[in-house]
Order: C-alpha cells, then sequence, then structure tokens
C-alpha cells in the first residue's frame, strides 16, 4: 500500500512540475500526422520561453504555424497570410525537432495550422491559449 502511494505522489509531483502556477506548460509536445496535430490544443503561459517537441509520423511535409492574435487564415493559408506568422517551424517526414520560441505578452487565443498548401483545408489547424 506504501509502495503504491509512494508511486502515486511522485507521479503527481512529476506531472505538476511540468506546468506553471497557472497550469499553463512551458513544453508543447506534438504529434503530426497527415494531417492533424495532437494534441490540437495548447495552454501556455505568456512572455515565456516555450519548447517544441514535434515528431512527424507522417509522409509529406509539414509546418507548425503560430499565427499572431487575432488572425485567422479562414479556409487556407495563402501569401496574404506571411504577415501574419508569428512563429513558424518546418518538419520533414519521420523527423523529430525540438525548437525554443518566446510567447506574446498578450494573453488570447491564437490560431495554430500548417502553412503547406491544401493542409489547412484538410483539417490540420489548432489553438494555442496565451494566459498570463
Amino acid at each position: 500500500m506504501k509502495k503504491k502511494l509512494l508511486t502515486l505522489l511522485l507521479l503527481t509531483m512529476l506531472s505538476l512540475s511540468a506546468c506553471t502556477q497557472n497550469g499553463a506548460s512551458n513544453t508543447l509536445n506534438v504529434e503530426i500526422n497527415d494531417f492533424a496535430f495532437t494534441p490540437n490544443q495548447f495552454s501556455i503561459p505568456a512572455g515565456e520561453q516555450i519548447t517544441l517537441h514535434a515528431t512527424h509520423n507522417g509522409l509529406v511535409e509539414h509546418d507548425f504555424v503560430i499565427m499572431k492574435l487575432g488572425t485567422d487564415v479562414g479556409g487556407h493559408f495563402d501569401d496574404e497570410d506571411l504577415a501574419n506568422v508569428y512563429w513558424q517551424v518546418r518538419i520533414q517526414p519521420g523527423a523529430s525537432l525540438t525548437a525554443t520560441f518566446t510567447v506574446p505578452n498578450e494573453p488570447g487565443t491564437y490560431q495554430i495550422v500548417c502553412a503547406m498548401p491544401g493542409h489547412v483545408e484538410a483539417g490540420m489547424v489548432g489553438t494555442l491559449e496565451v494566459i498570463k
């Protein structure tokens, strides 16, 4: 019984250590498939440095693009959307990558998309909730 309780306590401490006080994580772990981000919703703290760990299990090249606050690519990503990109990383099929970026200071919901032609239309979208 004591061993089970200790194991549960350790697992709880590990999961809490990966989060900030407001429940937002400083790490984004995402699996990329053709054509989805898993998970596709994230919560991160405003103004902090974030580490993205992405694993690409699909067959075609993808992007992980965070759009600026208040912008939405609509039905598809095109050249007009380039000016509204906050941060972007490209990942090749079968690859994994780790990258860092600094989160905007302004809380709100930011759209995540894959900028490759046809990928937004195929459902490669998500949201990034920035929390103060």
